[in-house]
């Protein structure tokens, strides 16, 4: 058994088909009983249908009032939340985004809150299977993106993480080709800022400074286009809950320890102080950002980059929930194609699929036994990156783009 782990052979095609398949159809059906067993909008544990998605469409219908800067207000935006569910005592979402997303949030809203839900997942499930697409071919690479446990979790909580995915692994199918229209999409990805700290450091670093200034004048843009939309006092508002989302939500860890999947939350879990934990994760933050600037200016094939560059940007963050390692699927997409390309050494076909389905098991994992498996997952996926990217220097460049899992 242990062989076959060390090769990888027990992941067969057959079984790369049929795996997929064991887990999307029990998870949909647990998804849809959890909805047919609602009590209308809120489901048996008195939640929100969505938990997460609430503070959006309740923020939108702040603005669609007037009052978007109430967003960043606590007591009017929990009122905004009661509302939306009939008065009843439901449990408070907040709203940590930045204005530009005050847009969205108001398109949404004018929907009914179920519809808009189904919306928002509809409309934004496409942008996460789109760069998949572009670097896998076939409806292997497809059934294993459906069935990636992580877009489970993300859809439960109605969250973002398809766009987060969208932006960040679609600006980088595009850097090569359409360098301007990349940094449009890694400009808008400024509202969910804490995932994009290391692209300017990439796109400076290796010169690609018209993707850099597309996506300066992006997020400038957006700023812009916010504050006449909604107004200074709204931006104001949103300095001012910076404190709240840092000193209640981050560091006394209220979203839950075994929730959130970075080191400083680990460090917490384990009984460390706030300055030893802020102290860890910048550290790890520093020796992330020195290798991944040697990884990009290296000759290392552009596939082990951007899978680095997507991992990276959740492993540097102290705040990146279960949910958001749906933004791992294109950097598991970019590996694949690599190891597809030049073959796959010993331990990496079993760490992948470790890494795959580490979201499905990693918040019980950690509430039980304080192992969180998600950050464990991605540091042995940015780990094997480096390893296999330290390793391709001396080959020749991988020139095909898309590879399908039936055919290799």
């Amino acid at each position: 058994m242990l062989e076959s782990v060390k090769s990888g052979d027990w992941l067969t095609l057959q079984r790369i088909r049929a795996y997929p398949i064991l887990l999307l159809v029990p998870l949909c059906f647990v998804i849809a009983l959890w909805i047919g067993l609602s009590d209308g909008l809120l489901d048996r544990n008195g939640k929100p249908l969505g938990t997460d998605f609430s503070n959006v469409w309740s923020a939108g219908s702040l603005v669609l009032k007037g009052t978007p800067e109430g967003a960043y207000d606590l007591d009017v935006h929990y009122a905004a939340q009661k509302a939306a569910f009939g008065g009843r005592d439901v449990p408070y979402y907040a709203w940590h985004y930045p204005p530009p997303f005050l847009g969205i949030a108001a398109l949404l809203a004018l929907m009914p809150y179920g519809l808009s839900l189904f919306v928002w997942i509809a409309a934004t499930l496409p942008l996460y299977l789109a760069p998949i697409r572009a670097i896998l071919a076939g409806k292997e690479a497809l059934l294993v993106a459906l069935a990636f446990p992580a877009l489970f979790i993300n859809i439960g909580h109605g969250h973002n993480g398809f766009v987060t995915a969208g932006l960040l692994g679609g600006g980088l199918v595009l850097l090569q080709r359409r360098p301007w229209l990349a940094g449009v999409l890694f400009g808008c990805l400024s509202y969910k800022p804490h995932f994009g700290l290391l692209i300017p450091l990439v796109l400076l670093a290796t010169g690609r400074f018209q993707t850099f200034a597309s996506a300066a004048a992006t997020t400038a843009a957006l700023a812009l286009l916010s504050l006449m939309a909604f107004g200074p006092e709204t931006w104001m508002a949103f300095a001012d809950s910076l404190a709240y989302t840092r000193g209640t939500i981050l560091e006394t860890g209220v979203t839950g320890w075994h929730k959130i999947q970075s080191l400083f939350s680990a460090t917490r879990m384990w009984g460390g102080s706030i300055p030893a934990a802020y102290t860890a994760q910048l550290l790890l933050a520093i020796g992330i950002a020195a290798s991944l600037v040697w990884l990009w200016r290296s000759k290392a094939a552009f596939a082990l980059k951007a899978a680095a560059l997507v991992t990276a940007s959740l492993l540097i963050t102290p705040y990146m929930l279960d949910y958001d390692m749906v933004v791992l699927a294109p950097a598991l997409a970019w590996y694949t194609a690599h190891g597809l390309a030049h073959g796959f050494r010993d331990y990496e076909k079993s760490a992948l699929a470790f890494v795959w389905l580490a979201p499905l098991i990693t918040r019980t994992f950690a509430a039980v036994s304080g192992l969180p498996l998600g950050l464990i997952a991605m540091v042995i996926l940015y780990a094997l990156i480096l390893r296999r990217a330290s390793l391709d220097l001396d080959r020749v460049p991988l020139i095909q783009w898309r590879w399908n899992l039936a055919k290799t």
